[in-house]
């Protein structure tokens, strides 16, 4: 940005800023293009150790710069000086932009990602899983009754093993006994390895 000098700050340029930006908060104009001779090299300069590109850096700037010109009445000359305060804001601004940059980078892959993944078909899917129920009911009635009644209560019921014996006043060995046998005719019957 044409203008963006270096500026040499001493003890008395800092109370000058301090004074330029409180009588900048009451619209004084000429106090804001002092104000914008001392500030504008750090400012810029911060902006682009953050950036490093000149042209993001030098809108940064500008946006601080709108900003200060905005804001000017937030500035408590008891908690920090003028300088430190627009630094402040300049450092803010900068880190916002760059993360701004980085998520719309993430979201723009994501969105590659979406579109060269391939489109979901919900009707293939429910036809797909009504084929899937209709080859297990077919191979539960496979089963023996005890086998049938076993898995059907731990895997369609959410009973335990425990649970599953209880209800069929049977010896819990029995009841796993007849679950790993039923579970192995299943995994069989619809086409798993045994």
């Amino acid at each position: 940005m044409a203008g963006w000098g270096r500026c040499g700050r001493s003890e008395g340029d800092r109370s000058e800023a301090d004074q330029l930006l409180v009588r900048v908060a009451g619209g004084d104009q000429m106090a804001f293009e002092r104000l914008y001779g001392m500030v504008s090299g750090p400012l810029y300069g911060l902006v682009r150790r953050v950036l490093r590109d000149p042209a993001q850096s030098e809108e940064v700037a500008q946006e601080v710069l709108l900003e200060l010109w905005r804001s000017a009445a937030r500035f408590d000359p008891s908690r920090g000086s003028a300088l430190s305060w627009v630094l402040t804001l300049a450092h803010r601004r900068a880190v916002d932009r760059v993360r701004s940059a980085r998520a719309a980078g993430e979201r723009e892959q994501r969105e590659a990602l979406r579109a060269t993944e391939p489109a979901f078909d919900h009707v293939a899917e429910e036809v797909e899983v009504g084929l899937e129920r209709e080859s297990v009911r077919r191979c539960l009635g496979r089963l023996t009754t005890l086998q049938r009644q076993s898995v059907t209560l731990a895997y369609y019921d959410g009973y335990t093993y425990r649970e599953v014996a209880e209800r069929l006043s049977l010896p819990l060995g029995t009841v796993k006994t007849r679950m790993r046998d039923g579970l192995t005719r299943l995994r069989q019957c619809l086409g798993g390895a045994a």
